[in-house]
């Protein structure tokens, strides 16, 4: 009994985009000495940010949460020359994004304001597209057909004929559609001041991120006589 004869081929899909949602991340922090003021500050916090933005159309359900965590906060001191460890607090680090149509007047007035509000959120800057899983789904799709494509010449070359598809392997991992034209670091309030030139209640921004460049690829599996 002979066994089935398979060519096993992977495509590439290729795609460059051109970014049209903007992305901000902000990051709020403090240390307390008690637990239930840590929380009770973070949330008081949290809705002072909800309020700068709906000043600026924002519904406050637009702000995500990425990650919230909490640790306990020592310091080291001296003590008859030895070093030792004691509580300081506990300490809340609660990550945020928002996003929204790329504008940079709409951009240039919300840094101005997380810049200067009383809360001295940490934030940064990126660029990515609204549709992500048209992208992932156009990105599929050219790597079956470089996939289809490569086995028509080999299978050409070598005199066989491709028959019917026995598998196809896609890990569906996660594919990087952000652009940070601007420092990948969260930035503090101060390092925004120096970065941006201010304007009345605004920063004058003039950014046009470059295209995103994304690839995936796909494994296809022929059976070939």
């Amino acid at each position: 009994m002979s066994s089935m004869r398979t060519i096993r081929v992977t495509g590439k899909g290729q795609i460059r985009l051109r970014p049209d949602t903007t992305r901000i991340a902000i990051s709020l922090e403090g240390i307390y000495p008690e637990y239930s003021e840590m929380l009770q500050h973070s949330a008081q916090d949290t809705e002072c940010l909800r309020d700068i933005l709906a000043g600026f159309g924002f519904e406050r359900s637009e702000l995500k949460t990425l990650n919230f965590k909490v640790d306990t906060e020592y310091e080291r001191y001296n003590e008859d020359g030895s070093y030792k460890q004691r509580f300081v607090g506990y300490k809340f680090q609660h990550q945020m994004k928002v996003e929204f149509a790329s504008d940079n007047e709409r951009l240039g007035k919300i840094l101005y304001a997380l810049a200067h509000c009383p809360i001295n959120p940490k934030f940064k800057l990126s660029y990515t597209v609204k549709d992500q899983e048209a992208v992932k789904n156009e990105l599929v799709g050219k790597a079956v057909t470089d996939a289809k494509k490569k086995a028509a010449v080999l299978t050409q070359a070598a005199g066989v004929e491709l028959k019917d598809i026995q598998s196809i392997d896609y890990s569906w991992g996660q594919i990087n559609l952000e652009a940070r034209p601007m420092s990948g670091e969260m930035l503090t309030s101060e390092e925004i001041e120096n970065l941006l030139a201010p304007l009345s209640a605004s920063y004058d921004l003039d950014i046009e991120p470059d295209d995103i460049e994304v690839s995936d690829t796909v494994t296809v599996v022929w059976e070939i006589r």
